[in-house]
């Protein structure tokens, strides 16, 4: 399972605290999703020497409108391990979910942010995971915290209503706010999610992390196809 955290400068603690904690609580990875303004500079080798964490380089686009946004697209994607958009807006989750080279459309419900079950079915065509966050769950109260459990649980019966793929976070932006695998699928429970779906949700991003690193190595050239030797009978590379 991996949790997604915003480390320094983005958030108040450095990979390497986020991933000392992150091993203690159980988690197998991290995916660190600064800003592209925002480089955590970590070393992904000497994290797992240390700590025995998989770190993955991310980016999490942020913008007003899409049309902000296209342009650094192309490179983000070049540049980084996981490629996310944040919504919050109609149009930001529409072009999230309609864009391939995205790997996830983070916060979708945020502010003014809304799903439908447009949105969700493009998710699903264009293989765009659909982020469950539940840091307002975790760290509002009162009305936020209605009003954001009111929006988890929507977005869960459009997931589930079209089998869409998703991802699961509480957004840790410090280690001290980084919880446990438990505590997140206790949060789960609250919006209609049994302890294995969030488990399925957490290890996602460790998913999604291994099929881009290995369709960015030179080995691959298209889904199915690779280089490599083969012999007669075999379908793989020896």
């Amino acid at each position: 399972m991996y949790e997604a955290v915003a480390a320094t400068p983005a958030g108040e603690s450095t990979v390497r605290r986020f991933a000392a904690t992150a091993g203690r609580r159980g988690f197998d990875g991290l995916v660190v999703r600064n800003a592209d303004d925002a480089d955590p500079g970590f070393d992904a080798a000497d994290v797992r020497e240390a700590y025995d964490v998989d770190a993955v380089d991310a980016v999490e686009l942020v913008a007003d409108d899409p049309t902000t946004l296209s342009g650094g697209l192309t490179e983000a994607r070049r540049e980084h391990t996981l490629l996310l958009v944040r919504g919050g807006t109609a149009k930001l989750n529409r072009f999230a979910a309609e864009e391939e080279r995205v790997d996830v459309l983070t916060k979708p419900m945020a502010g003014r942010g809304d799903v439908n079950h447009v949105i969700v079915r493009a998710a699903v065509d264009h293989g765009v995971r659909v982020e469950f966050d539940f840091a307002p769950v975790l760290r509002e109260s009162g009305g936020p915290r209605v009003q954001a459990l009111r929006g988890l649980r929507k977005l869960r019966e459009l997931v589930e209503q079209y089998d869409a793929p998703y991802v699961v976070t509480g957004t840790p932006e410090s280690h001290l706010e980084l919880r446990a695998p438990r505590e997140l699928k206790a949060v789960g429970e609250t919006i209609g999610f049994d302890a294995e779906q969030v488990e399925r949700g957490l290890a996602e991003w460790g998913e999604l992390a291994a099929r881009n690193r290995h369709r960015f190595s030179e080995d691959f050239i298209a889904p199915g196809l690779e280089r490599g030797r083969y012999d007669e009978g075999r379908r793989g590379p020896r």
